[in-house]
C-alpha cells in the first residue's frame, strides 16, 4: 500500500515514540558489572580503517533509507546557522560554524554508532531503533560528553570571534567578496587564518581524543565516562599514525561532504558514523 508523506510521517514518529519509551530485553543492554578500569587497546594500521570503512558502508547500504531520512538534519541545520550568520552581520562566523561541526560530530552519530551495534547483534536497526539509545544504561555518560563537547564547539566559536576581532574587525565586513579579498591579501587577514586554523586543530586534537571511541564504548559496556575517555586517550597514544589518518579520513570527507551545500553529508555521515563503531570493535577487544 503506497503511504503519503503526512501518513508515513506520523507512523515513523510512532515508532520513535515506542522505541524510546519501551523497555525490551533483547537489545543487548544486558551487560557485566562495571569495570572500573580501563580495556586493554590493540595496535592497528592502516588495513583496519580500511576494514572499518567498508564494514560501515555494508551497515549504510542495509539501512540506506532509514539513515539518508535521518541524516537530512545535518545539512539543514548546517545551511540554517550560516543562513542566520550572514544575515546578522556574523559572516566572520560561518566557516567557523562549518568546521566546528566536526567537534560535536561523534555526538551526532551515538544514532549510527548504535545502529551497526543492534545490526551485529542481529536486531532490527532502522531510523526508530536508532532513538532506542536513549535507553542506553550509559545515556547519562552519553550526554556529559555531548555536553563537553558542545563547550567545545562554543568556546571555539567565541574564540573565533576574538580573533577576528583583533585582527580583521571589529566592525563587520562589508560584503562576502570584500572578506574574501581581506582574508587572501591583507596582512591582518592571512593572520587571522593562520591563528584562526592553528586553534581550530588543536580543538579538534582534543575533541577526537576524548571521542573517538568513548561513544561507543558507552553503548556496549557498563563503564563511566571516565573509563570510556581514558579508553579513548589511550587508543590515540597507542596508535597516533593510525589515529591521525584516521582524523584526516574524518576531516577530508566532511569537506568534500559540505561541497555540494552540504548535501553529502547525507551520505558522508553515516558511513563515518557506522566505521566509527566498527574501528572500536577493532581497537578495543572483548
Amino acid at each position: 500500500m503506497i503511504r503519503t508523506p503526512p501518513g508515513w510521517g506520523a507512523d515513523m514518529l510512532s515508532q520513535i515514540y515506542h522505541s524510546i519509551t519501551t523497555t525490551s530485553h533483547d537489545e543487548g543492554w544486558q551487560r557485566a558489572e562495571r569495570a572500573s578500569t580501563a580495556p586493554a587497546v590493540r595496535r592497528i594500521g592502516l588495513a583496519d580503517l580500511r576494514w572499518a570503512l567498508a564494514r560501515g558502508m555494508e551497515d549504510f547500504g542495509a539501512s540506506r533509507t532509514d539513515v539518508i531520512f535521518l541524516c537530512v538534519i545535518y545539512p539543514l541545520l548546517g545551511l540554517l546557522l550560516a543562513r542566520l550568520a550572514s544575515g546578522y552581520n556574523m559572516l566572520p562566523l560561518v566557516f567557523p560554524l562549518a568546521s566546528g561541526f566536526a567537534l560535536i560530530g561523534p555526538l551526532a552519530a551515538v544514532g549510527l554508532n548504535d545502529m551497526s551495534r543492534r545490526r551485529e547483534l542481529g536486531l532490527s536497526a532502522g531510523l526508530a531503533d536508532a532513538f532506542g539509545v536513549f535507553r542506553s544504561p550509559s545515556i547519562r555518560g552519553i550526554m556529559l560528553l555531548g555536553v563537553v563537547l558542545m563547550g567545545l564547539f562554543l568556546f571555539w566559536l567565541v574564540l573565533s570571534n576574538a580573533v577576528y576581532n583583533l585582527t580583521l574587525g571589529p566592525l563587520p565586513p562589508e560584503s562576502l567578496s570584500g572578506f574574501v579579498h581581506d582574508v587572501l591579501y591583507t596582512t591582518a587577514g592571512r593572520t587571522m587564518a593562520v591563528v584562526g586554523i592553528g586553534a581550530g586543530f588543536l580543538f579538534a586534537v582534543v575533541a577526537f581524543t576524548i571521542s573517538v571511541v568513548s561513544f561507543p564504548m558507552l553503548l556496549d559496556r557498563d563503564v563511566s565516562l571516565e573509563t570510556a575517555v581514558r579508553t579513548s586517550v589511550k587508543v590515540v597514544q597507542r596508535n597516533p599514525l593510525t589515529m591521525a589518518a584516521w582524523g584526516l579520513i574524518i576531516a577530508a570527507s566532511l569537506v568534500i561532504g559540505s561541497i555540494p551545500l552540504l548535501l553529502g553529508l547525507i551520505f558522508v555521515m553515516p558511513v563515518l558514523g557506522h566505521a566509527t563503531w566498527h574501528l572500536y570493535r577493532r581497537v578495543v577487544p572483548r
